[in-house]
């Protein structure tokens, strides 16, 4: 497994030499569609509950995240404020992101609000969801005659 995420657009951002298509360049270089704007995400199951796991490195605030289960989808946004900033200083390069972000996830069951934690550490947002209790099943007896 690579430890860098693979992005499959890096290939024409390398060095501006970006393909002739009509619009292409204007596509690729727009916030919203880069990779960065979009945390990476981990989604996993257990018998009673999902789990989402976030990275969202940058975040000071629990009010800098907002966390919206809708409809089986979990619906992340918020936004990464830059910390530091000198004046005088020459930016040479700058990778790391900051702004807004969203990204909505489709969740393998039903799950309940009552009950969903969340916790923050270490750039990880962890979210357990209890799985509905109507989904959870039960066996069913057959009657044999």
């Amino acid at each position: 497994m690579p430890l860098i995420p693979y992005d499959p657009l890096n290939l024409f951002r390398r060095d501006g030499n970006l393909p002739s298509w009509p619009g292409i360049s204007q596509l690729l270089e727009n916030d919203w569609f880069r990779f960065g704007t979009m945390p990476r995400v981990d989604v996993r199951e257990t018998p009673t509950q999902v789990i989402v796991t976030a990275e969202i490195p940058g975040l000071e605030r629990k009010e800098d995240v907002n966390i919206v289960i809708h409809d089986r989808h979990l619906h992340l946004s918020g936004e990464i404020h830059r910390t530091h900033e000198e004046k005088g200083e020459n930016l040479h390069r700058a990778e790391r992101y900051y702004g807004q972000f969203s990204r909505t996830v489709p969740l393998p069951a039903a799950v309940e609000e009552e009950g969903a934690k969340a916790t923050y550490r270490n750039g990880i947002l962890e979210i357990t969801l209890p799985k509905s209790r109507t989904q959870v099943g039960r066996r069913i007896d057959v009657d044999f005659h």
